[in-house]
């Protein structure tokens, strides 16, 4: 799948919920599912400047496509990366650097988020995309 079609998936299945309390579970719940990042990769190297609670990600390149794993100590911020990861993991370098992230807004996630919490989310999307660009170039 492209990732514009991961985020369609997200955009509908984040409309099924009538409320932001049951999105807010439903983040939960994919938090639970999220690839997870192995422990040597829990270090300060790997955490996510900017964001209140602490954030752990990791890439590799496999077959010309980035693989993120990681991880959170806060529920709601494990859920958010990993809306992020299913997104841009398994992704060709170029396609994650490309990527429009509108679907964030569609799903009403950022304006559902503490100040803080929005913020992170950026340092996220360009944590992500740091690694993309990183693995980019060694590509050429």
């Amino acid at each position: 799948m492209t990732i514009e079609e991961i985020q369609n998936e997200i955009i509908e299945e984040f409309s099924m919920f009538e409320d932001w309390e049951e999105r807010y579970q439903y983040m939960i719940d994919l938090g639970k599912t999220l690839p997870l990042i192995e422990a040597q990769y829990k270090t300060d190297d790997h955490i996510i400047k900017g964001c209140q609670s602490k954030v752990w990600v990791h890439a590799e390149m496999n077959d010309n496509k980035v693989e993120f794993t990681a991880d959170s100590d806060a529920i709601i911020t494990k859920g958010i990366i990993a809306i992020l990861i299913r997104a841009f993991s398994n992704q060709h370098p170029k396609d994650i650097i490309e990527a429009n992230t509108d679907f964030i807004d569609k799903i009403g996630l950022k304006e559902h988020l503490s100040p803080t919490r929005a913020n992170g989310l950026v340092s996220m999307i360009k944590q992500l995309k740091m690694y993309a660009i990183a693995y980019q170039t060694q590509l050429k």
